[in-house]
């Protein structure tokens, strides 16, 4: 049997504050749902979030700078309103050298970074909109004597403005195949941007990458980061996306910054062959069970890939021609309907021939036994069968080879992803 596409629903980030936690509660969703059964459907969509702010925007920028005893000082942007904070904040000195620069905004210290001959220091990233900002340099010539300059300024607040949000709960665990997924509320263009402002940190070294996707279906846009091979297990994770100021499309500008941290629990993967009619459990890399099952039946073929759990729930109600059902123990991973569960049902032919509207049937102890283990994110590969699986019909994200998966970045870098944080550069990758 098949459920129903599931609803999620979102959070939204308002302008008054800058830092916010945003998330999309998945694990709970279905409380409030009536699933319907094994036969298709569409997938339902993210609630929509709307941006919002006042005062146009356009281009300019302003300096400042101040000269004693030939040391000169220039801060950019300087005084009245700054309409362009994406290109952050800059301070040179010419003529000696930089001594020390703090910059704040709402009694938050900016983050910025001096290059190694102390003649210049830049913002780490954009500047927020809406924003007040106190400078202060200071630096020396070449007689010793020092010099400080301290300049204010504003940022403007954009008219359009674009929301992000992420599906990972705070301190949630996941499974080791668990992507970071960002939606977008609007359209965005200035891609290289947006992957510049995101930061990524695990407590175990990985190798990953961004990937856009424009037909997720749950947002105009959708992103998303996943290492090259799983997380090893019982990694920790966090992320922050430093969109306040950044330009996501022409005159459209994000106003917040997206924190979240979550877990990856140990190790469990599942390959369900369609041909065989078994499936085969793994956890933390060692065979945990054989068991039976039955798949799609002829036209109704269960799809093969690699697929990522969602959610589950014990019982799911399915529908479809002549059936109305509870069905107990049942894990989804496609948002068309297909999941794991029990099948008391047809426990003569699970093992031996092909029976179900396109779920992976499984006796009732061996379902409630991978249930109780299983959370989003968890690995399922579906082989043997004559249908392929349809990349965004589930967290798919596993469907594409590396090679792919990095041209769908537009920076068309990887990251280093450590305890400090993540950094791009070019990888060699064989053709």
């Amino acid at each position: 049997m098949r459920g129903a596409p599931i609803g999620i629903a979102g959070s939204e980030v308002s302008p008054p504050s800058r830092t916010r936690v945003v998330a999309i509660a998945v694990a709970g969703a279905l409380g409030a749902l009536i699933l319907v059964g094994c036969g298709g459907g569409s997938r339902a969509g993210l609630a929509q979030a709307a941006g919002g702010g006042a005062g146009p925007g356009s281009g300019g920028e302003s300096r400042s700078s101040t000269i004693v005893t030939g040391v000169r000082i220039v801060v950019t942007p300087s005084g009245g309103t700054d309409r362009r904070p994406d290109r952050g904040l800059t301070v040179t000195a010419s003529g000696g050298t930089l001594a020390r620069v703090r910059a704040s905004a709402g009694g938050k210290a900016v983050a910025g970074t001096m290059n190694r001959a102390g003649t210049a220091w830049h913002s780490t990233w954009a500047l927020g909109v809406g924003e007040s900002y106190t400078v202060t340099a200071s630096g020396t010539g070449p007689s010793g004597a020092p010099v400080t300059r301290t300049v204010s300024f504003r940022t403007f607040t954009p008219k359009q403005t674009f929301v992000t949000q992420t599906v990972e709960g705070y301190h949630q665990t996941y499974g080791v195949g668990m992507p970071i997924i960002l939606y977008f509320n609007h359209t965005i263009t200035n891609r290289r941007a947006i992957e510049k402002a995101l930061q990524v940190k695990s407590s175990t070294p990985v190798t990953g990458s961004w990937y856009w996707d424009d037909q997720c279906g749950t947002a105009p846009t959708c992103l998303y980061f996943r290492p090259h091979h799983y997380w090893p297990a019982h990694t920790r994770i966090s992320f922050v996306a430093h969109l306040d100021g950044v330009q996501g499309a022409p005159a459209r500008y994000g106003f917040h910054t997206l924190t979240q941290s979550f877990n990856i629990g140990r190790a469990l993967t599942a390959r369900a062959s369609t041909s065989s009619h078994h499936m085969t459990v793994y956890r933390d890399g060692k065979v945990f069970a054989r068991w039976p099952i039955s798949s799609g039946r002829p036209g109704d073929d269960t799809p093969t890939g690699t697929y990522l759990t969602i959610e589950k729930a014990n019982p799911v109600d399915m529908t479809g021609p002549g059936y109305n059902i509870q069905v107990p123990w049942s894990v989804r991973f496609t948002w068309s309907g297909d999941y794991l569960h029990d099948a008391y049902w047809s426990v003569g032919q699970q093992g031996f021939t092909n029976v179900s509207h396109g779920c992976v049937n499984m006796p009732p102890a061996d379902a409630e036994t991978y249930y109780k283990m299983a959370v989003p994110g968890d690995p399922v590969t579906i082989t043997g069968s004559p249908r392929a699986g349809v990349f965004d019909n589930g967290w798919t994200m596993w469907f594409l080879p590396w090679k792919r998966w990095l041209r769908g970045s537009a920076l068309h870098q990887a990251a280093r992803v450590s305890r400090r944080g993540s950094t791009f550069f070019h990888p060699h990758i064989k053709a």
